[in-house]
């Protein structure tokens, strides 16, 4: 580290670098050829365009397969190094021909190539992100390569360090840890999406031990991979125990909401007392359970709103699961009938309108029964079964009803309203009323 503050150090890197540009830089046959590839870079900007509207136009073609869409699509984003590859290999053979100097020429051609074969296998990485961050560091690797300033690389990054302990932490190694890392984690999620496939694949396992396998199989995957870059620097992993204390106490005090979240997750699908499809009605919540994450479960509405609900809260207040052993639910409708109607056929129809409805279970059958006599109205429930409540309740009962006022306006039977008796008192009665009352006093 005081060799990289040392101000004499830069100067001496300086000088190097200055003597270095004089010597094979500046110099009459190295300005031609920078010339020749500043003049080809042109041209190829030029052709670039034409060229990759030819690549598209095939891709779009009817008749172009799958493979070669992707295979023109690739070569559409590499019209440019592609093309600028083409005329400087033109220019570097016809120099090699003519025994010109092509020192700087050979150098330009091999990063051309190294940048036209880092983007084609690029194209094998789906994430558009981490795909031009391999692109980038794999070239600029190929470039310090090519150019013969890679050791030279490395030994600067390598000369910043700070040390804590017997711990050397340098600017090389953080590079090293890094790739690693971002490797070792394309590999680690690259693995767990074929693994999650064959697991939610099984016919053998429930939805909710599927999910269980895949978000354990992915922390540990993620796990090893975070260890394997850490150690494949030389890293002591037991420098990190003080480290590993103090995220313990940060978890214990702040992170507990998201501990407990992250247990109650794991506790809900070890029990399967909540899995994807189940119908469940949390607090003012109710809808069908679209699928269990590592901090909460979403659940989402007949209105179509998702609500995410903490897993926390499944644990500790009470779930109604409409389909945790059996999908089988029993609806209520309450129906008004006139004192006057045929409280017998009344009854009738009403099974006959639940039956007649197509989610209306037949085992067990509708019953209606009579629950009491109200002020305006004999009062009925008609009670029915379903086995599909992921589908709705209102919508079926509804159903229902419409079938019970269809038959009770076909046979007559009346559905009261609230009804009042009014008496009115003339002048006359009051003051007769009146007098009643102050006769006994007199």
């Amino acid at each position: 580290m005081e060799t990289v503050l040392d101000p004499q150090h830069w100067q001496q890197w300086f000088e190097i670098a200055h003597a270095w540009v004089r010597a094979n830089v500046l110099v009459p046959a190295s300005l031609v050829q920078v010339a020749i590839v500043v003049f080809a870079a042109l041209a190829a900007w030029l052709l670039a365009g034409p060229v990759g509207r030819g690549f598209a136009q095939i891709a779009a073609r009817p008749w172009a397969s799958v493979g070669l869409r992707t295979f023109m699509l690739r070569s559409q984003q590499l019209s440019l190094p592609g093309t600028w590859l083409l005329i400087q290999w033109c220019v570097h053979q016809i120099a090699g021909a003519l025994d010109w100097p092509n020192a700087l020429l050979t150098i330009t051609v091999n990063l051309l190539a190294a940048w036209v074969i880092i983007g084609v296998l690029s194209g094998f990485v789906r994430d558009p992100i981490f795909s031009r961050f391999v692109a980038l560091t794999v070239w600029v690797i190929a470039a310090l390569n090519i150019l013969g300033w890679l050791d030279a690389a490395i030994a600067l990054l390598d000369s910043v360090a700070m040390s804590f302990g017997d711990l050397r932490i340098s600017l090389l190694v953080v590079i090293k840890a890094v790739l690693s890392l971002a490797v070792l984690l394309w590999v680690a999620t690259l693995v767990s999406a074929i693994l999650e496939r064959r697991i939610k694949g099984s016919p053998n396992l429930t939805p909710s031990v599927k999910v269980l396998f895949s978000k354990l199989l992915q922390i540990t995957l993620i796990f090893f991979a975070f260890v394997a870059a850490l150690s494949s620097v030389g890293i002591d992993l037991t420098a990190f125990t003080v480290f590993g204390g103090a995220v313990g106490v940060g978890i214990g005090f702040g992170l507990q909401k998201i501990v407990s979240n992250l247990i109650s997750g794991i506790i809900l699908l070890l029990d399967k007392s909540i899995k994807p499809g189940d119908v469940i009605t949390v607090g003012d919540y109710y809808g069908a359970v679209n699928s269990l994450g590592a901090r909460y479960v979403s659940v989402i509405t007949r209105d179509g709103i998702e609500h995410l609900i903490p897993n926390e809260d499944l644990i500790v207040n009470r779930v109604e699961n409409w389909s945790y052993s059996d999908n089988n639910i029993r609806l209520k409708a309450p129906i008004g009938v006139h004192y006057k109607a045929d409280i017998h056929r009344a009854r009738e129809l009403c099974l006959q309108a639940a039956s007649a409805v197509t989610r209306v279970l037949s085992d067990p059958p509708p019953v209606c029964l009579l629950r009491g006599f109200g002020d305006s109205s004999v009062d009925l429930e008609l009670r029915f079964w379903i086995c599909d409540p992921q589908n709705g309740r209102a919508n079926v009962t509804s159903e229902v009803l419409f079938g019970v006022w269809d038959r009770f306006r076909e046979n007559g039977i009346e559905i009261p309203y609230p009804q009042r008796d009014i008496h009115v008192r003339t002048p006359e009665d009051i003051e007769r009323i009146l007098r009643e009352l102050r006769s006994p006093t007199e």
